[in-house]
């Protein structure tokens, strides 16, 4: 079974799902026209990332009359920031002691 960092990562992986995703974050919630405009592929490639994406967990839908809306759900990136503070304090410890060890070969 696949933890949720691993199904982020691999939902994100894709250049053009983390370029929607991205365009969500700064820009806030929009159609899959909009999103279509800024995207390099056509409205059914775009409509297929972002059934992955709210698969993953990182897009939520709302239906407006004909039209789709989507918005980014930042919390589904928790366990990806805490992946990279708890990988950020094990690469912290290990050059501490790879300092500590150069500093007792000097002396």
């Amino acid at each position: 079974m696949s933890s949720a960092h691993d199904i982020l990562f691999r939902t994100l992986a894709d250049p053009t799902r983390r370029a929607i995703f991205e365009q969500l974050c700064r820009e806030g919630e929009q159609t899959v026209g909009a999103l279509t405009a800024h995207a390099l592929v056509s409205q059914p490639a775009v409509s297929k990332h972002l059934g992955v994406l709210k698969q993953a967990g990182l897009v939520r839908d709302r239906q407006a009359g004909r039209q789709t809306h989507y918005s980014a759900q930042l919390a589904a990136l928790a366990p990806l920031v805490d992946w990279t503070k708890e990988m950020a304090g094990f690469w912290e410890a290990k050059f501490d002691d790879l300092e500590d060890l150069l500093k007792r070969m000097d002396q």
